[in-house]
């Protein structure tokens, strides 16, 4: 009998993940988790990741807000990048369906979900995703814009140089297909080709999973086994996501990008490594060792040359081109006639940020497949499908370093010209100056201010209220 697919479902309500798992445990391996933490530590726990995710956006501490089964898709993205996930939540409007789709889930569905289309839901994105464990084949990088011919041309440049290459970008923006095409382009493009990555693995493992571990060395090591470093032979080793590889295991893995020396855990005998090293990262590595989350020495030894990939809102007319290569992909897999775009519709493809990148565009495309295959779309239709709500999807970060230093600069010389300086009262000009500007922005809707500091409307009354600032009059409740 063949082994059903793994779906986790994130959940705090423990009566429906009760009736889901009842209603699909015929076709699918369920796991379950109640809490963000608890599913990303499930995720890290298993050898292979759940293909499919069904994801309640109220989740504790908050189930009254979206904002951690917004968070939980992202972390979930970056544990395990193939996985198809479908939200299933009772906070369904548009502004909240749009914006999950925009972090990378496939689909939105209501709560109360009827059973049979949901679980054609689930089947469509199982197959969208492909098969547990099946490769996809790499067709190499596709774009003819100035931002993609610089890309290629950093790949010609770097493909066989001996030291190791940073690549950075934001979430969805194909780092990893890059990557590959940098191993495909080298000499070693015979050699293996080993991606692990770090967000994917408990931190108290990786470095079993890096170098390998004897017999014994810690529970549950039965038996002695070699890690990545040693797997990729002559090959290559992709890093992804380091940002996330603890702050203790830095100093080994500077060790072996310098002479190439480790040890397995729990042996004492050196080992040598061959393999060429990538790193990937959505993160402001510089940010992160200025906040001492990441070392140094490590950041400079791994960006010796750093490969920037474009965003999707940068490449232009290659979103045409994507959009055909994907329609051409899922036509052909749901054996449907291709949709198509009208004029209008095709202006506003153009028009559109896609802020989720290259996931992103996959997933309209697969939606839009799905529902109006051999269809015309209309703006309207195709409206439908994109996040324009002005939400910012792109991860926090720090300030880069120059502006890091700028605002440092601008600091010092208030302390410098200030006899009295207050802290409190510097924090609470900066905070009545967020507050005054969300509110300019937003037209007076508390709401929609509300929304753009990440904060509730309850919550941002009591901050107008001790800030001083007059309540709005006929402000718009949402």
């Amino acid at each position: 009998m063949p082994q059903l697919p793994d779906l986790l479902i994130v959940d705090d309500d423990a009566l429906i993940v009760e009736t889901l798992s009842a209603l699909l445990e015929s076709d699918f391996h369920i796991l379950a988790a109640p809490t963000r933490r608890q599913a990303i530590d499930l995720v890290r726990a298993l050898p292979v990741p759940p293909p499919l995710a069904l994801v309640d956006l109220g989740l504790p501490p908050v189930p009254h807000r979206a904002d951690e089964g917004f968070a939980l898709i992202g972390d979930l993205l970056a544990h395990a990048p193939q996985m198809q996930i479908i939200v299933l939540s009772g906070q369904s409007d548009d502004g909240n369906a749009r914006h999950a789709r925009t972090l990378g889930a496939l689909e939105f569905v209501a709560k109360p979900a009827d059973p049979a289309y949901l679980r054609k839901i689930l089947h469509d994105a199982l197959e969208a995703g492909g098969a547990p464990g099946a490769r996809t084949t790499d067709e190499g990088l596709i774009g003819y814009s100035p931002a993609m011919h610089t890309v290629l041309d950093r790949i010609q440049q770097f493909a066989d140089a001996p030291f190791p290459i940073l690549i950075e970008g934001e979430s969805g923006a194909g780092k990893e297909r890059v990557a590959k095409q940098l191993h495909a382009a080298s000499a070693r493009r015979d050699k293996p080709f080993l991606t692990l990555n770090c967000a994917a693995i408990a931190p108290t493992l990786i470095e079993a999973a890096l170098f390998g571990h004897a017999r014994g060395a810690f529970t549950g090591a039965a038996g002695q086994r070699a890690g990545y470093f040693e797997e990729a032979g002559d090959g290559c080793l992709l890093l992804d996501e380091i940002g996330e590889l603890p702050l203790e295991l830095q100093p080994k893995l500077l060790r072996v990008l310098e002479n190439g020396e480790f040890q397995r855990v729990g042996e004492t005998q050196p080992r040598f490594s061959r393999a060429r090293v990538l790193a990937a990262t959505n993160r402001d590595l510089r940010a992160e060792v200025h906040a001492g989350r990441f070392r140094a020495d490590l950041y400079h030894r791994l960006s010796v040359f750093t490969l920037r990939v474009p965003p999707l809102r940068d490449l232009g007319r290659d979103r045409l081109l994507l959009l055909d290569h994907f329609r051409a992909r899922f036509a052909a897999q749901t054996r449907q006639p291709a949709f198509t775009l009208n004029e209008a519709a095709r202006a506003l493809w153009l028009d559109y940020a896609f802020p989720g990148n290259v996931r992103e565009l996959k997933n309209i495309v697969i939606r839009l497949q799905t529902k109006h295959p051999g269809t015309s779309i209309s703006p309207a239709q195709l409206a439908d499908e994109l996040d324009q709500s002005g939400h910012d999807t792109a991860p926090s970060a720090a300030p880069l370093p120059s502006d890091f230093d700028a605002i440092v600069s601008d600091a010092m010389r208030q302390l410098e010209n200030q006899a009295e300086f207050s802290l409190d009262e510097a924090l609470r000009e900066q905070e009545r100056a967020y507050v005054e500007a969300a509110l300019r922005m937003a037209d007076g809707n508390v709401s929609k201010a509300a929304r753009l500091l990440g904060i509730n409307r309850t919550t941002l009354y009591n901050r107008m209220d001790s800030l001083g600032l007059p309540r709005p009059q006929g402000t718009v409740v949402q």
